[in-house]
């Protein structure tokens, strides 16, 4: 059974747990329902996202400052400052996350006000990948799974090369026809949001790791480290 002086440290921390899960939840969603604006061109979909932006904002704030202020305490176990050190990390990887769905919803209604232009054949299915990529690496950070935290890291490459193609495919045609210009500049900054979204998803992947092994695999990463689906001897 904890000490006293435990206790309160032990609902902070669970407490600050709580706050991070939910913003990713929204998070989540809010990122979703961006890809669903780019490829529908729905302004509905687009001002879902702008409406939760100022919410994801202030949650944001609420786990910065409870963080601190749980750091402030002092005389926590190597595993709850880890903890909360990744949590101020993925806190601030959510929040531009949530950035680059706005920004991904202001292409989609620049797109919605030009001519109709046939989207990039391989935007589809990179938004798919995205979308599972997020999600993976969310259920990574929600169930403490360093094997979905794994496959995170394993799919960054295929995320790279799917905007390298979609890219290389809208400069092509745009020389082409010059008409495309506007709409295929569009089109070129949200496949580079979608693969922010991406390297983001990536971070908190990487954070994870360090959360719950105390591995520091941002660069020069062994992905064999993260092969574990259970939880840390801390």
């Amino acid at each position: 059974m904890g000490s006293a002086a435990s206790v309160p440290i032990n609902v902070y921390a669970t407490a600050l747990e709580s706050y991070l899960v939910s913003m990713a939840k929204t998070v989540e969603a809010s990122v979703s329902r961006s890809f669903e604006a780019l490829l529908t061109h729905s302004e509905e979909a687009a001002s879902d996202v702008f409406t939760k932006e100022p919410r994801i904002n202030e949650m944001e704030i609420i786990i910065d400052e409870h963080a601190v202020r749980l750091l402030r305490g002092g005389n926590l176990p190597d595993n709850e400052v880890r903890h909360i050190v990744s949590t101020l990390k993925i806190n601030n990887d959510l929040e531009r996350m949530a950035d680059l769905a706005v920004n991904i919803c202001q292409r989609a209604i620049s797109l919605s006000q030009m001519p109709a232009v046939e989207p990039p054949q391989e935007l589809e299915p990179m938004a798919g990948s995205v979308r599972a990529m997020v999600a993976r690496g969310l259920g990574a950070l929600i169930h403490r799974n360093l094997t979905l935290a794994n496959e995170v890291l394993e799919s960054e490459p295929a995320i790279d090369g799917q905007r390298d193609q979609i890219v290389d495919a809208l400069l092509s045609s745009a020389k082409q026809e010059p008409s495309l210009v506007a709409a295929n500049i569009q089109y070129i900054l949200a496949v580079r949001h979608l693969e922010r979204v991406a390297d983001h998803t990536t971070n908190i992947a990487e954070d994870v790791v360090f959360w719950l092994r105390g591995i520091d695999i941002r660069h020069g990463r062994n992905s064999s480290e993260t092969r574990d689906a259970g939880y840390p001897a801390s």
